[in-house]
């Protein structure tokens, strides 16, 4: 393909898309040993294609296109090599999403015909009925397809993937009662899938006893995928370093909050559900003018229904999970997180240009920019003075920050098989402070498990915002007196969510690797 241009790229990429999905079998994705053994060789010959188009000389967005489409090819890579979750992970069959995913995509391995209850209106008109029962049809042949590929032997995955598949068994009975007024046809999809979902569940549980090994990807292949998949220049041992640093900034800062703010009354939690939601939406009001005044960032007008429709709802005292604490107290703590409700907002107003960055990469290659900035967020405003007027709103930032660290090195053991689930989950626990993490919550078990199924998203809120300091640091000796942080945001957000080593690249005009360095990294 000598002399092959971008809109080679271009192409090579839509072909790569339509590759990407499986074909059917039994009207469901076809993860069958005979359909894996096509997508390795079909990978093959995308890689060659991707091989023969040379980027150097192209202006650097398209450089970082082309590493793009790259990272996306080697996901799929990784995932045929060691992930495998079609033969390892029961939670892989899952299709029932009651609700939204604040990232780009669902978080973690996730099969190709997903059925999006949350974007249901319901009561369902005609046309969305009929399309809801198509997708539930799905469900059976997904899952009697899922006995025969499921060969694996990752306990951690297995127990924790029945808990999975036994919430979509309640998902859908609860589907059954919404619906009790449809017709027929839906009736029939909704039970057909229950009863599908009953009977793999029994299967699991049948077969647990059997499955005695690992979970874990191991160093050098958790290495690899950051590396070569989700772009984070990092490896394993470096990764951990990093966040035991990160960890011991956070307990120390909060300390240091606490000694400052001796003697200051205690944030009070907010003691009802009118409470909650007033105060939550005055701080919504005050945090998106305080972005305004100080010129942080654009704030478009949409932005505000956008942070306005997640609040999160009051949950009395007793059954509060860490983040409902800590928004219980001061709910910005928690809502400069929804810095991924901007991005959402952002990708439907304002689409990238290229279309390779106008919609969420595959296999999470978006982690680094997604959950980096959005951890970023949390700490940024506090240094901005945001929470001046509110010093003990500070301690709670701090807390944030140590519960992310406690997880992400967690889960960089779990990756390395030198702690199991429950270990895992043992060490968040103990490191997190004020008792805010607690043994018997489903975030604990929710989150380890989520980090297992998908190596590097549990340290990627961590990663990713060192990435970000570091990107702060270069752009600003680069620019010298011109540099402010309203241009940073504006050049950032403008770069899409792709990894943030490749927004550096652009933003830096520093070339990605070259075609041969790529090709044998």
């Amino acid at each position: 393909m000598s002399g092959a241009g971008y809109r080679d790229l271009l192409a090579l990429f839509a072909d790569w898309r339509a590759f990407e999905r499986p074909a059917l079998l039994d009207g469901a994705p076809d993860y069958s040993a005979a359909a894996i053994a096509r997508r390795r060789e079909g990978l093959r010959d995308f890689e060659s294609r991707l091989a023969a188009i040379d980027p150097q000389g192209w202006p650097v967005a398209q450089q970082v296109d082309y590493q793009v489409v790259r990272a996306e090819m080697n996901g799929l890579d990784f995932d045929l090599r060691v992930l495998k979750p079609w033969a390892r992970d029961p939670a892989y069959y899952k299709s029932i999403w009651t609700e939204q995913s604040d990232t780009p995509a669902h978080e973690g391995p996730t099969h190709h015909a997903a059925v999006e209850l949350w974007a249901c209106a319901f009561p369902l008109a005609p046309g969305a009925e009929t399309r809801l029962i198509g997708e539930l049809r799905t469900v059976p042949p997904l899952l009697a397809q899922a006995r025969l590929n499921l060969t694996g032997n990752a306990r951690d995955l297995w127990i924790t993937g029945i808990g999975t598949m036994k919430v979509q068994v309640a998902d859908l009975a609860a589907l059954g009662e919404r619906t009790a007024t449809s017709g027929p046809g839906l009736k029939r999809a909704i039970e057909a899938a229950g009863k599908a979902t009953v009977e793999f569940v029994e299967w699991l549980e049948q077969q647990a006893p059997s499955k005695t090994g690992p979970s874990g990807v191991g160093k050098d292949n958790y290495t690899w995928s950051q590396r070569n998949v989700h772009l984070v220049p990092l490896s394993w041992d470096e990764e951990v370093m990093l966040l035991r640093r990160e960890l011991a900034r956070a307990h120390a800062s909060l300390r240091l909050e606490e000694e400052r703010n001796r003697g200051l009354p205690p944030l009070r939690p907010h003691a009802n559900a009118e409470e909650h939601a007033r105060k939550a939406n005055e701080a919504i009001t005050r945090y998106l003018d305080w972005l305004r005044t100080k010129d942080l960032l654009e704030v478009q007008d949409y932005l505000d229904p956008a942070m306005r429709a997640h609040i999160d709802p009051y949950v009395p005292e007793a059954t509060r999970n860490f983040f409902a604490i800590a928004s219980h107290h001061e709910p910005m703590t928690l809502y400069a997180h929804f810095y991924h409700w901007f991005d959402h907002a952002w990708m439907r107003e304002r689409p990238s240009p290229s279309p390779i960055r106008r919609d969420a990469l595959l296999y999470n290659v978006w982690d680094s920019r997604a959950e980096g900035m959005a951890t970023a967020m949390e700490e940024i405003i506090l240094h901005a003075g945001y929470y001046d007027d509110n010093p003990r709103a500070r301690e709670i930032v701090w807390i944030m920050l140590a519960q992310r660290a406690a997880r992400g090195l967690a889960s960089l053991y779990a990756q390395a098989n030198e702690f199991d689930i429950r270990q895992a989950k043992a060490f968040q626990v103990e490191w997190t402070p004020r008792g805010w993490m607690h043994p018997e919550l489903d975030l604990l078990g929710f989150e380890q498990q989520l980090y297992l199924r998908q190596p590097g998203y549990g340290t990627s809120y961590v990663t990713g915002k060192h990435l970000i300091d570091e990107l702060i640091k270069d752009r600003a000796h680069q620019l010298g007196d011109a540099f402010t942080l309203r241009r940073f945001f504006d050049e950032f957000n403008a770069a899409g969510l792709i990894p943030v080593s490749l927004i550096r690249s652009q933003l830096c005009r520093l070339a990605p690797l070259s075609n041969e360095e790529a090709h044998n990294a």
